[in-house]
C-alpha cells in the first residue's frame, strides 16, 4: 500500500483524489490545501488539513497547485529526505526544495471539476532524480490505470507547450466557430461530428496529411467570403493568421 499525502485542492488535486480513492494499492492519509473550506466536502471520507505543520509521515507528498506556489510549498514543508512531486507540465523539478527526494507526476490531459474523467485515457509523464523514486511513481500511475511515459527535462515542457496548443487553443477555436454560430441563428451542434472526426482522423495519419480546406487548396474566393462574413475584427485577424500558417506549411 502507497500512502500519499495530497496539497493543493484544484481540478488536478480533485481528480485525483478521487481516481486514488479507488484504486486498491493507494490510500490518500490526508488532503491539504491552505484554505480548509475548499476541500470540507471530504472530511468524511480523508483527514484534511490547512497547516502545513500537520502533515502526516506519507510515502508521497503529491504536489497539485499552481506553478508559481510550488516552490514556496516544497520550502516549506516540515521534514526532509522524502518524496515530493508536483504535478505540473511547465514547472522545473528543481522548482522542488533539493532537501527533499524530488519527482514529477503530470498527467497529460484536461481537467474540470465537474466533469466526470477515464483515467485510463489519460497518459502520466514521470521525471525522477532517483530510480526508486521512478518505479513508485509509475505504480501510482498505473493504479490509476494510466499509461506511464519516462520523460526528460526538455520533452515534459515542449509537451506541455504542445498541449496547450492541441487543448487550449483549440477550446478557443471551439468558442469563436460558437459565437459565429449563434450569430446567425444555426445551430453549433451540427459542428459536433465534425469535431469528433477532425480528432479522431489524426489517430490513424498524421496532422499534416489530415488537413483540408480552403487555405491549403488557396481557394481564395472562398477566403474572400469568410473574411467579409468577419465582422469581428479579432476573429478577422485570427482567420487570417491561421490561413497564413496553413498555406505556409503546404507550400501555398
Amino acid at each position: 500500500m502507497i500512502k500519499i499525502v495530497l496539497l493543493g485542492a484544484g481540478n488536478v488535486a480533485t481528480h485525483l483524489y478521487k481516481g486514488f480513492k479507488n484504486a486498491s494499492n493507494i490510500e490518500v492519509v490526508q488532503w491539504y490545501n491552505r484554505s480548509k473550506k475548499a476541500i470540507e466536502a471530504y472530511k468524511n471520507d480523508v483527514n484534511i488539513t490547512d497547516n502545513i505543520s500537520d502533515l502526516v509521515d506519507a510515502d508521497v507528498y503529491l504536489i497539485a497547485v499552481n506553478d508559481d506556489a510550488i516552490e514556496a510549498l516544497t520550502n516549506s514543508l516540515p521534514f526532509e529526505k522524502r518524496l515530493v512531486v508536483h504535478t505540473s507540465g511547465s514547472a522545473s523539478l528543481y522548482d522542488i526544495d533539493m532537501k527533499h527526494y524530488r519527482g514529477v507526476f503530470y498527467p497529460l490531459q484536461t481537467f474540470s471539476k465537474g466533469v466526470d474523467l477515464d483515467f485510463t485515457t489519460v497518459p502520466i509523464c514521470i521525471e525522477t532524480l532517483r530510480k526508486k523514486d521512478f518505479k513508485i511513481l509509475e505504480i501510482l500511475g498505473q493504479s490509476l490505470g494510466c499509461t506511464t511515459y519516462k520523460v526528460n527535462p526538455k520533452q515534459r515542457p515542449a509537451l506541455h507547450l504542445a498541449a496547450v496548443f492541441v487543448n487550449n487553443f483549440t477550446n478557443q477555436i471551439y468558442r469563436i466557430a460558437h459565437e459565429i454560430t449563434e450569430k446567425h441563428g444555426a445551430e453549433f451542434d451540427i459542428l459536433k461530428p465534425l469535431i469528433t472526426e477532425t480528432a479522431r482522423k489524426v489517430q490513424e495519419v498524421s496532422p499534416y496529411m489530415a488537413q483540408t480546406g480552403p487555405a491549403k487548396r488557396n481557394d481564395k474566393k472562398t477566403i474572400k467570403r469568410h473574411l467579409k462574413l468577419l465582422d469581428n475584427p479579432h476573429q478577422e485577424d485570427i482567420y487570417k493568421l491561421m490561413t497564413e500558417s496553413i498555406k505556409k506549411t503546404h507550400g501555398r
